[in-house]
């Protein structure tokens, strides 16, 4: 981080350092869910997670601080991209998830979101986390080249995952639309669509 000096504590803190950690985090999820960023402060944080706020201070300096070390935790999580063995399934699959954690309510997903337009520090973790993901991700286009279910050769990987994704994001997120439980399956095909007719050929 360039505008805040190492705020955050390290990734894998053991002992007494992981508990607090752990119960200032989970404070932080709970306050962000019920109030957003507006509500969120380091004397709520406290609180709620039975810690003395001049811990939280020392250790995170602000909510920014806050922020990032929330998000650096949700990279931590040992998440696998499905494998249903198809390109149509694992990308359904990944849609499914999605849609589930944006409509779950309060979502800490589009909480997470919003706050990230308020600190530059959580904005610039969130996209690490988000480039972090899709490149976890790019394993289900080369299963699906490997298998020959699209073109063999300059694929992008990140424009047909993106293109599978975006559709959930503009409809809940962007519109505010209710949940279409058809829409997880009907992006997947439009993706592997358009990937097997060769639109996210690379210059590569």
């Amino acid at each position: 981080m360039t505008d805040s000096p190492d705020t955050t504590p390290d990734r894998r803190p053991g002992g007494r350092t992981a508990r607090v950690r752990a119960q200032v985090l989970d404070a932080v999820r709970a306050e962000l869910a019920e109030g957003g960023h507006e509500a969120l402060t380091m004397e709520g944080v406290a609180t709620r997670a039975g810690v003395h706020r001049a811990t939280v201070y020392r250790r995170w300096r602000d909510v920014g601080g806050l922020l990032v070390d929330l998000i650096d935790a949700a990279g931590e999580i040992d998440w696998q991209p499905p494998d249903t063995g198809s390109l149509r399934g694992d990308l359904t699959a990944l849609n499914q998830e999605i849609q589930e954690s944006l409509v779950v309510q309060p979502s800490f997903a589009v909480a997470l979101m919003a706050a990230s337009f308020h600190s530059e520090q959580a904005a610039r973790a969130q996209t690490r986390l988000w480039a972090d993901r899709y490149a976890q991700c790019e394993i289900l286009v080369e299963r699906a080249v490997e298998r020959g279910e699209i073109p063999a050769r300059h694929t992008d990987a990140r424009s047909l995952l993106v293109a599978a994704t975006a559709p959930l994001y503009h409809q809940l997120v962007l519109l505010r639309d209710a949940p279409d439980p058809g829409l997880p399956r009907r992006a997947a095909e439009a993706a592997f669509l358009a990937a097997a007719a060769g639109a996210f050929r690379s210059s590569a």
